[in-house]
């Protein structure tokens, strides 16, 4: 029997990418290759890509370069970029680094298999089109491989919402749900495979309206749909858009016990004039009574969110607005980054901001979001929390894994096992987890 072969995927960005790099080792597992952790020893290396952070084209460019040695030792080595820097750098990339003997847009890489063919045969291969086929049914058939506790899987992809400042409509195209029955397929299969918990994903996730048995169903129809599959115990979604936080999905988190009390809702700026420029359709005002809303259906819900500083135009009286924001709302966990331009949105050909002062401000408002996270985190000490351990700790005997607020836990017991559920008694806090024993 011969050797099957190697492939290398090496993943950037958002959870999205990581379902996609599965589902494209899952294609090409059906044609021999197994994944290895290293691209010394692979016969095809993959580079899924993001195009969100800054420089993310050149930084693609830079990695490639790195394997222009391993290509002259191993001349049938294929290399491959997928995702988003793929579909929207698609020739380009073969031209700047001819190494490059395929290249799949996010859509497109149910295709892989016989893209890969095609470069066996000696030619390149480019696919960065929005195929009319359903690249997951596509995929149905794929091998059942045994899964951890916890999985990612799409519902929805692309965005309609031409946010000033993001490439996701054009990288992924226009917002596109699936049907609700090929969803439910799939996590009954994960729950098969030993899946607990199941994070829904979708570039606008709240914005599901996927074909059901009476109509299109929104996002809370199909967590309760999700909730009645056996063995499935935890149920998350990212990432939403406060104008998709419809009431159905308010009250489904008070009162869907599978539904975890954890909500990412990206508001990205605290000034209604920056928010306006950003195309973002809501108000300050508008998100802040969401959230009161959102806080009386679950009072214990944890919330998440986005920012972005420095944005063109931004003035230091609009940065005090967003650190009020965040004082008033106490996210135990956010995201914050400094803007970047991506070519092609509209917000590049705007003024911007001195990158000194972007630093500044967003070393501010890290301070402040960093104090409330801890802050939050430091309340658990003494709570009984509901842990599934996900993986051993770094130390003999531990067990680590995430509570229902999704704070990171470790617990040192030799009996824990991967995937066990188990109720525990937080005993301290650490810079990022939290150390618990067992009730």
């Amino acid at each position: 029997m011969s050797e099957p072969k190697k492939l290398y995927i090496k993943t950037y960005g958002c959870q999205m990418n990581v379902y996609d790099s599965e589902r494209m080792a899952e294609a090409m597992g059906g044609q021999g290759y197994v994944e290895t952790k290293s691209p010394d020893d692979a016969d095809m290396i993959l580079l899924n890509t993001c195009h969100i952070r800054e420089k993310a084209a050149e930084k693609v460019y830079s990695e490639l370069g790195r394997f222009k040695g391993l290509k002259a030792e191993k001349p049938d080595l294929k290399i491959g970029v997928a995702g988003c820097v793929a579909q929207a750098e698609g020739q380009e990339i073969m031209r700047r680094q001819p190494l490059v003997d395929l290249v799949v847009g996010p859509q497109s890489y149910h295709r892989l298999p016989e893209m890969e063919a095609k470069t066996r045969e000696g030619k390149k291969a480019l696919d960065t089109d929005f195929p009319e086929e359903d690249k997951f049914e596509k995929l149905k058939n794929r091998p059942k491989a045994k899964r951890g506790p916890t999985a990612f899987l799409t519902v929805q992809e692309g965005c309609d919402k031409f946010c000033a400042f993001c490439v996701v409509p054009y990288t992924r195209g226009a917002e596109v749900s699936r049907p609700a029955d090929r969803i439910l397929h799939e996590a009954r299969d994960l729950v098969e495979r030993g899946v607990r918990e199941i994070t829904l994903l979708g570039q606008n996730v709240n914005a599901y309206h996927g074909a059901g048995p009476n109509g299109d169903m929104t996002l809370a129809g199909l967590i309760w749909e999700l909730n009645k599959v056996d063995g499935l115990e935890r149920i998350r979604f990212t990432t939403s858009h406060p104008n998709d936080m419809t009431d159905d999905l308010i009250e489904a988190h008070g009162t869907c016990d599978r539904l975890m009390p954890y909500l990412h809702l990206p508001v990205q700026s605290g000034s209604d004039r920056i928010l306006k420029r950003m195309n973002r359709s809501h108000t300050a005002d508008s998100y802040l009574r969401l959230i009161e809303r959102i806080r009386e259906a679950r009072p214990d819900i944890l919330m998440s969110g986005d920012f972005i500083v420095g944005f063109p135009e931004e003035t230091d009286e609009d940065f005090k607005a967003t650190l009020d924001l965040v004082e008033q709302v106490r996210y135990g966990y956010a995201y914050s980054f400094k803007y970047s331009t991506r070519p092609g949105t509209p917000a590049a050909e705007r003024p911007q901001v001195d990158p000194e002062k972007a630093d500044s401000r967003l070393q501010e408002l890290q301070a402040v979001i960093t104090r409330h996270q801890r802050e939050i985190q430091d309340s658990m000490v003494g709570r009984k929390l509901r842990v599934l351990f996900e993986k051993p700790g770094r130390q003999s005997g531990q067990m680590v894994g995430k509570s229902e607020y999704l704070h990171a836990v470790h617990v040192s017991d030799a009996s824990l096992k991967v995937g066990e559920l188990r109720d525990v008694r937080v005993v301290s806090s650490g810079a990022n987890s939290l150390a618990a024993e067992l009730l």
